[in-house]
């Protein structure tokens, strides 16, 4: 989907989270699966794509992902269970 901006969190093999931007969430799960990803997933695989939110901007979306990234482990797992 051209155009369409997303924010996702994986979680690792060692049970953290990693939240990260990108245009294709497919290709880059791939990427972090493969050790290609961020330095910090690379020692941390397989990883699991556990949530995803699109938006129209990339602007919003890298708000959003750094929203995110500020939140507290407990806040990420409501996050991820889909509590609001």
């Amino acid at each position: 989907m051209t155009g369409v901006h997303h924010v996702y969190v994986l979680e690792c093999a060692d049970g953290t989270y990693y939240t990260g931007y990108t245009t294709d969430v497919e290709r880059r799960v791939r990427e972090h699966d493969a050790g290609e990803g961020a330095k910090y997933t690379r020692g941390r695989t397989p990883v699991e794509l556990v949530h995803t939110e699109s938006y129209a901007s990339k602007s919003e979306a890298m708000s959003r992902e750094y929203e995110i990234k500020q939140f507290s482990r407990a806040r990420k797992e409501r996050l991820v269970a889909g509590e609001t």
